[in-house]
């Protein structure tokens, strides 16, 4: 890592370092019978306290802290009073805001006992996100990603969403370059040393169409199928990745 890239490296990692530390508190809390308004309380608290600022609260009108998407909920669920209940399970999605860096993660969560196939949808996102992560390094190339990505959780039995992707990050929220979880290999931008983005697979257990909801934010699976996200934000070395959002 040259020293260029130092500053932004170590700053989005106090940011991640706190947005996993959020995702720890609520951990703490999953159970059926509460809301996940309490789960937005819980972040922001967190994030508050660690001299923070919850990026999506009013981001583009954002009203929350973090996004809850529970069970057919792709991405970009709306914490409110709905409680959850045994079997269900939830992706939370925060992003910290520190000396001017972003961390962005999310995590899914188990609320008591869930199926055997939401266990094995949950499990096939996670190692998606881990087996493309293990790749990355200066001169790989995009579309490696989204093919490692694609062919795992396919070869699974489910299917990759391609209405959102990872994106770059760290002074800004969102930027380029745009990161698919399906493609080709050797397609796309080369990445480069220095490069911070996110990795955030979303994958359904039923067909990869989606739809967005009358409120402008929540994306949910056209078939009612259940959906499962993990995301990291990661920094490109010469010869691998770090990964920014771990305790």
């Amino acid at each position: 890592m040259t020293t260029s890239f130092k500053e932004g490296f170590e700053k989005t990692k106090i940011a991640g370092s706190i947005a996993a530390g959020a995702l720890d508190e609520v951990s703490k809390i999953i159970k059926p019978g509460i809301s996940t308004d309490k789960i937005d309380k819980v972040c922001y608290e967190y994030i508050n306290d660690m001299k923070a600022y919850s990026a999506p609260l009013f981001y583009r009108g954002y009203p929350k802290s973090c996004c809850t998407s529970t069970n057919h909920v792709v991405c970009h669920g709306i914490p409110s009073e709905k409680i959850l209940k045994e079997g269900d399970i939830v992706n939370v999605d925060v992003t910290a805001f520190k000396y001017g860096w972003h961390g962005d993660t999310s995590r899914m969560f188990k609320v008591g006992e869930v199926s055997i196939k939401a266990e094995k949808l949950i499990n096939a996102t996670y190692e998606s996100m881990m087996k493309a992560i293990s790749i990355i390094k200066d001169g790989v190339y995009l579309g490696d990603i989204g093919s490692t990505i694609q062919t795992h959780v396919e070869s699974k039995g489910f299917s990759v969403v391609q209405d959102f992707c990872g994106h770059g990050i760290g002074q800004s929220f969102h930027k380029e370059p745009n990161v698919l979880h399906y493609g080709e290999k050797g397609t796309g931008e080369k990445i480069k040393e220095g490069m911070i983005f996110t990795i955030e697979p979303m994958i359904n257990l039923g067909n990869y169409e989606t739809r967005t909801l009358n409120d402008g934010w929540t994306a949910v699976t056209k078939d009612k199928s259940l959906s499962a996200q993990f995301e990291h934000t990661i920094g490109v070395t010469k010869d691998g990745c770090e990964i920014f959002t771990q305790k």
